[in-house]
């Protein structure tokens, strides 16, 4: 607020009080006061409205430049009642409590979204639990069944077990840091187990594996980064298989390279495919939610939340998740973990 903005607003005042300065004077006048009697007691009245407005001024100015110092340096703009001090003067006092009893308010319908969200995910992760038990004995009656129909069922649990399994990872998304335990694991382990959930499609889809420089610690939540590791898996062998029905690249050069590689501060680990590989043009939109970009089109199967979760779940595990790919050539995921001093 500047001295210019609060006289306009103040300026009917003002006038009136000039107004009333000018006809008080001339009354004096007419009733044969002297000048200097005329001049002193319109003084008094000039000095003692110009000091109302300057008090009145430096309070207000001083209340709403606090105000907005405050807004602008709050990350959580709703917090602003709870950082600035009620003012002397009676319209702050008015604006302090409604910002309060709207803060209240807010908070109210806040605790009422939280619950009625987490009742939700309480509810589907019941689901999740409750739809793996007619998943599983399915598939053991396809083994126990084996034909060809049988096989082709047995692929489409394994799909539905995937988008059940991303489901129950996305509902628990926002809450990681109650549910997962940091500990030294071993890379190797971590891949050979991601590997081997996958194995049966890999060896349906003719895709060879290759590991390298795996015989390194890392210090993460074992069941969170299996879950990543299964998604990136998940999507090469998905565009990859998109890759050989499209010519672009013959069945048997299929190949997908995991690795990992020690930094000073850190410790990436890549996984590199030569299949399909993502349009430049959809480069900085992969891990947007519900992006399902030019390959996505190609598959009617792409949800658009394998990569979001995976960037997501990496940012609550302090994880750094960066992507390289090349048109027709290939794509590389490389996950950070950093090294820490009191882990040393």
């Amino acid at each position: 607020m500047s001295l210019w903005d609060f006289l306009k607003e103040k300026s009917i005042g003002i006038f009136i009080n000039i107004g009333a300065l000018i006809f008080v004077s001339m009354l004096l006048y007419l009733l044969n006061l002297n000048f200097y009697t005329i001049f002193f007691v319109s003084a008094v009245y000039f000095t003692a409205f110009s000091s109302a407005l300057i008090i009145e001024f430096t309070s207000k100015y001083s209340f709403y430049r606090n105000l907005e110092k405050s807004m602008k340096n709050l990350d959580k703009k709703y917090l602003l009642q709870e950082v600035i001090e009620p003012p002397a003067f009676l319209e702050g006092r008015i604006l302090h409590e409604c910002l309060k009893e709207s803060n209240k308010s807010m908070n109210d319908e806040i605790a009422k979204y939280k619950i009625s969200t987490q009742e939700y995910r309480e509810y589907i992760e019941t689901w999740v639990h409750e739809i793996k038990t007619p998943i599983a004995s399915s598939r053991l009656i396809l083994e126990n069944n084996k034909s060809t129909v049988s096989s082709s069922l047995n692929e489409e649990l394994v799909k539905i077990e995937g988008f059940v399994e991303q489901v129950l990872y996305y509902s628990r998304s926002n809450t990681v840091e109650k549910d997962y335990i940091i500990k030294k694991s071993s890379l190797r382990d971590i891949v050979n187990a991601v590997i081997r959930k996958n194995s049966k499609t890999l060896i349906e889809e003719k895709i060879s594996i290759e590991t390298e420089n795996l015989d390194v610690f890392v210090f993460t939540d074992v069941k969170w980064i299996d879950f990543i590791l299964g998604q990136l898996l998940s999507n090469s062998i998905k565009y990859m298989k998109i890759a050989e029905k499209e010519g672009i690249i013959p069945s048997e050069r299929r190949k997908i390279r995991i690795r990992a590689l020690e930094k000073d501060n850190s410790i990436s680990l890549l996984l590199e495919d030569n299949g399909i590989g993502i349009p430049e043009k959809d480069l900085n939109k992969v891990f947007d939610k519900g992006f399902t970009g030019e390959n996505g089109r190609r598959s009617a199967k792409s949800t658009g939340l394998g990569l979001y979760l995976c960037r997501k779940l990496c940012d609550k595990l302090g994880l750094n998740i960066q992507l390289q790919s090349k048109e027709n050539r290939g794509t590389m995921v490389e996950i950070v973990f950093p090294k820490s001093n009191m882990y040393a």
